[in-house]
């Protein structure tokens, strides 16, 4: 019996990111249209939830894992082997949690865009320019029908693409309240960054410092150079720490621990590199607040998981943030790093003004689920098989 609908999951890894959390979390809203799973085996041991679907193996070698090579390789299948899988499994449709499909082979898609942010700040030489500037805008005229996740993703796909708004849905993410919530007196521990540093099991330490928090990648428009200067402008600094959760990026990360050298923050600004899923929790919880300044999101996932576990948010109040935080967090300029470091002070020295900021955020999460995700999604993609 053939399925009726392929997921492409071919960008899936061992160290889930955004969009695999999105694509997993997808899962099981997905189940009544009995989907067949196009994944690696390699990818599948990570992600439990796929036992329940059937899984079509695909190359182990096109995830991001595999960098500039890995990309290349994915696009290459994409366009040459999906098409024939697509065909032979007699599918009416393919779903793609990234923009990306084969092109003019009258194979039927709905994508995901996640955001345009290779456009917004393109960086000299990168392959990801002429990715967004000549292949996506295919990707999406030829598509049935684009899903992104914010009102600020559509917008940017209707200004840089002149794509029908008609065409484009808007399904917000959200998160797992079954693992992001508020912790009980007992786990709200303080805990060293050497914790999150491959040894999750270390006991909490006497020596501690209240912390901000960042989770993210390392990416210039992530605006980390302003965080970190904006820490550094802030009044009683060397009672605070600086926690930058985030894998580490040989483009960039070496130059933000420069800066906090060249600063005098080595021993307070600490790089986590990337934490795993079940450890994201405790993080938070243990937050003076997340601070998440980046100068453009499609979305902005830590923030809705912050706000999940009571913990303040200063973010940006551009793109999507504003969508996502609406009025329970505060608000800056990014590029503006006083503003930033006057709004860590307040959190830092205001009791009520953090009591207040988490009352607001629980209240706010609690409007986002993966169900009115994947029931919108579902919706969608109904319309189309």
């Amino acid at each position: 019996m053939s399925s009726p609908l392929l997921v492409n999951l071919s960008i899936l890894f061992s160290q889930p990111t955004g969009i695999a959390t999105y694509a997993a979390n997808l899962f099981p809203y997905l189940k009544p249209l009995n989907p067949t799973l196009l994944i690696s085996p390699l990818a599948s041991n990570h992600f439990p939830l796929t036992s329940d679907f059937i899984d079509y193996p695909v190359p182990a070698n096109l995830s991001p894992a595999h960098g500039t090579k890995g990309h290349f390789r994915r696009l290459l299948w994409t366009q040459l082997q999906l098409p024939r899988l697509y065909y032979s499994l007699n599918s009416p449709l393919l779903f793609s949690p990234i923009p990306e499909a084969p092109l003019n082979t009258h194979c039927r898609y709905v994508v995901m865009v996640h955001d345009l942010i290779p456009l917004r700040f393109p960086k000299p030489n990168s392959p990801l320019t002429p990715y967004f500037r000549y292949y996506i805008p295919q990707v999406l005229t030829q598509a049935q029908h684009i899903l992104c996740n914010s009102t600020a993703t559509a917008r940017d796909i209707t200004d840089f693409y002149h794509i029908p708004a008609a065409k484009i849905t808007s399904t917000p993410l959200a998160y797992d309240a079954n693992h992001f919530h508020p912790l009980c007196a007992p786990l709200r521990q303080p805990l060293r960054p050497s914790a999150f540093q491959n040894k999750p099991n270390q006991a909490p330490s006497a020596n501690y410092n209240p912390y901000f928090l960042y989770i993210g990648r390392h990416d210039p428009y992530k605006n980390l150079h302003r965080l970190i200067n904006a820490f550094a402008n802030l009044p009683n600094c060397g009672d605070y720490e600086l926690w930058i959760a985030g894998s580490s990026d040989r483009r960039y990360t070496p130059k933000l621990q420069a800066q906090a050298n060249h600063l005098g923050l080595s021993h307070q600004v600490k790089f986590l590199n990337y934490v795993p899923y079940n450890q994201l929790p405790i993080l938070l919880n243990n937050a003076i607040a997340l601070i998440f300044p980046s100068l453009w999101e499609g979305f902005g996932l830590p923030v809705l998981e912050a706000m999940a576990c009571g913990t303040p948010v200063i973010t940006s109040n551009l793109s999507a943030l504003p969508e996502v935080s609406g009025d329970a967090a505060i608000l800056v300029n990014p590029y503006n790093t006083l503003e930033l470091s006057a709004a860590m002070h307040s959190i830092a020295t205001d009791s009520q003004l953090r009591s207040r900021l988490s009352t607001l955020g629980l209240q706010r999460a609690r409007q986002f689920s993966w169900a009115k995700t994947g029931q919108k999604t579902l919706e969608v993609l109904q319309n189309y098989l």
